[in-house]
């Protein structure tokens, strides 16, 4: 294995670590915070902060760069807005992040309806462990499913058609000035829909600023920005293996931190929704372990 690869590794474990942090730090922010005026208030202040780090980089775009990184941010804004409702709702982080992180799995049938793009193989397996999965979890107690499952289900299949149009717009647009532009639409998204919906707070407590700037600064800037320089290690399927971890990292920490318990189902519906992940990414896994 290569010194790069071992370092895009060990980088990529510690982005899946703060993003599961990263869950910690925005729950408790809702305790004060209105969701939509939280997540609109981090992503537009970390959005600006990767810009004042990307100026030349954004000063370079063209209008039609600057044109398909605002769309992308639209469809993020939107998702993330769900995430986040999701999450004030939920009374189960590690479930939240299962469900989320079907994302992965949705890529495939999503650009297969919409863009024409033929799945791989494995996808077929990993779908059916996915829908069973998530069916555990919304079935505990009869058909009666709660809205945070059903917020992080829509935030799921609205960030796997972000991840298909960043693609396309990541192709010839700098990483870190397509990720400042998307994070401040992300912000400039939600805030609207905040003054719109919530009832802001008049001052902001101790509490709540640290909670901000801790997401800010470690689960939106930092994150994204060793992630981004990670990939360029990497190859993205091989980035893709280790990002499985995020939800077990969340489940564990949620547990640790909240002292979050899950029932024999949940834990069921979680291992089927991680073995559809796997499948998912099959030939990376393989590859991965060959390597």
């Amino acid at each position: 294995m290569s010194l790069h690869s071992t370092k895009a590794d060990g980088l990529l474990i510690i982005v899946t670590l703060l993003a599961a942090i990263s869950w910690m730090f925005s729950k408790e922010a809702l305790a004060e915070f209105p969701p939509l005026l939280f997540i609109g208030s981090r992503f537009l202040l970390a959005g600006l902060l990767l810009a004042a780090v990307g100026s030349q980089s954004l000063r370079s775009l063209s209008a039609q760069q600057w044109r398909s990184a605002a769309a992308v941010g639209i469809f993020f804004g939107i998702a993330m807005s769900c995430w986040i409702m999701g999450l004030f709702y939920t009374t189960s982080l590690g479930e939240g992040s299962f469900i989320t992180s079907m994302a992965v799995v949705f890529v495939a049938p999503i650009g297969l309806l919409f863009f024409g793009d033929k799945p791989p193989a494995s996808t077929w397996f990993a779908l059916p462990l996915a829908i069973i999965g998530l069916a555990l979890l919304a079935l505990e107690n009869g058909f009666n499913p709660e809205a945070s499952q059903i917020f992080f289900f829509v935030a799921a299949l609205l960030l796997a058609l972000t991840f298909i149009l960043n693609s396309h717009a990541a192709s010839n647009t700098p990483a870190l000035a397509l990720s400042a532009i998307q994070l401040t639409i992300v912000g400039l998204t939600a805030l609207p829909l905040s003054l719109a919906l919530e009832v802001w707070p008049t001052q902001m407590s101790g509490s709540m600023t640290l909670w901000l700037v801790l997401s800010v600064l470690v689960g939106t800037s930092a994150r994204f920005l060793l992630q981004t320089y990670a990939q360029g290690l990497t190859s993205p399927a091989h980035a893709a293996v280790i990002m499985v971890l995020e939800p077990i990292w969340t489940a564990l920490i949620a547990a640790f931190w909240f002292d979050e318990r899950m029932s024999a189902q949940q834990m069921m519906g979680c291992a089927l929704i991680f073995a559809s992940l796997l499948a998912n990414r099959w030939s990376s896994v393989r590859n991965w372990f060959k390597r």
